[in-house]
Parts: structure tokens; C-alpha cells; sequence
């Protein structure tokens, strides 16, 4: 017998910036399970995540930040795990161990070298920062090629169905040419990004013309 995911008694309260893939994969992960939710807006170039009201929700100073209810979860890869475990189907974060683990694997991926370099790529592009952003460009190139290698024969990042790890590597992988890192050289992988585009409820990250995206 399928049993029905709870739904919210209110619309749960999303803290975001536009321009970060960490707030897209919350938003995503919302959209994609159907969640009632008003979109706070956090001005991170004026340091609003600085000042005592957010840090009283994120002591980190880091968007996003949940509010479901009075329960307050911050972090991106821990506010997917929350909403699979609440809210979610058991396929995006299954119970099973190995299944489970496989899941943790590519949310360790996400959270450290996508981040190291994909996106920390793309953080120098969108804000002009003053850095040479070569090393962060070559890194995202080796870790796109593994990741490459691992969705010739996958469909989805760590199973049959799409689970939180896909959600969690959609947003800067995806926008990694803003970083000048560029996704011509991986078909499996841009494949696996229509797949995530394909599922009920996605919603786009907005496109920075910056980087390779430059003259889009």
C-alpha cells in the first residue's frame, strides 16, 4: 500500500538569493514535490545574512534557510534531506543502507569538490571577483569527466529514479559555463541535465551572462 507524503499545514517560508545554486537546489527540491512556500529574499550585496534577525535562523550567516512551521533547518543538502524525509516520496532518499549510502556519496560530491570548483568557478564570474578562477575551471573538468563516466550507464546520479543527490548537483552543473567551464565535452552528462528539466516541476535557476554564457 503507497502511502500519501503529509503536506504542510502552511506554506513553508524559503530564505533565498537569486543568483546562489545552494537557494536553487532548496527551490527546486520544493517545486519538484509539489510544497506550498513564500520566497524570502536575502540581499546578500547589502549583507542582510548578517544581520542579527537572519542569524538568529542561520547563526552561519548562509542561505537558504527553511521555516516549516516554527522548525528552521539551514543548509542546502539538509534542507533536501528534511524535505525527503517529511514530505517526499521514498525514492529521493530511500531507507535501504547501500541505497542510502550511495545517495550520501554524491551529496558528499556536491558539498565539496562541485563546490570547489564548478561553482566557485562561477562565483568569480557572476560578482567579478578580482581571481584567477584556471584551477577551479581544470578541477570542474576532472570531476565532470568522472561524473561523465559514472552517467553512461545511469540515468539518474545514484539510482533508477532521481533522489536529493541529483537535485543537489543540478544547479552549478548546470550553470557551470557561466564559470567558463564548459559541457560540450560531456553528453551523458547533458542528457542527465534534461532528465532533471523533464521532471514535473522543475524550475530554472536564472541564467548570470557571465563566462561562457557572456553573449547568451
Amino acid at each position: 500500500m503507497t502511502t500519501t507524503p503529509p503536506r504542510p499545514e502552511r506554506p513553508i517560508k524559503l530564505y533565498r538569493f537569486a543568483l546562489s545554486g545552494h537557494s536553487h537546489r532548496a527551490e527546486l527540491f520544493l517545486n519538484l514535490l509539489g510544497l506550498p512556500y513564500e520566497g524570502i529574499d536575502v540581499d546578500l550585496r547589502a549583507k542582510a545574512q548578517k544581520r542579527p534577525e537572519f542569524l538568529a535562523l542561520n547563526a552561519f550567516g548562509q542561505v537558504p534557510v527553511i521555516d516549516d512551521g516554527g522548525t528552521v533547518v539551514a543548509d542546502s543538502n539538509a534542507i533536501l534531506t528534511y524535505l525527503a524525509l517529511k514530505y517526499g516520496a521514498s525514492h529521493w532518499l530511500p531507507r535501504e543502507p547501500l541505497a542510502a549510502a550511495q545517495v550520501q556519496r554524491w551529496l558528499s560530491v556536491a558539498a565539496g569538490q562541485l563546490a570547489a570548483t564548478a561553482a566557485r568557478a562561477r562565483v568569480i564570474q557572476v560578482f567579478g571577483l578580482p581571481a584567477d578562477c584556471s584551477t577551479e575551471v581544470a578541477g570542474a573538468q576532472a570531476l565532470f569527466t568522472l561524473v561523465e563516466q559514472h552517467l553512461s550507464d545511469h540515468n539518474f546520479i545514484a539510482g533508477a529514479e532521481p533522489t536529493i543527490a541529483d537535485v543537489a548537483l543540478y544547479s552549478y552543473t548546470a550553470h557551470a559555463p557561466e564559470g567558463n567551464v564548459s559541457l560540450d565535452p560531456y553528453p551523458a552528462l547533458r542528457a542527465w541535465l534534461g532528465r532533471i528539466e523533464a521532471l514535473p516541476g522543475f524550475v530554472p535557476m536564472p541564467v548570470s551572462h557571465v563566462g561562457l554564457r557572456a553573449a547568451a
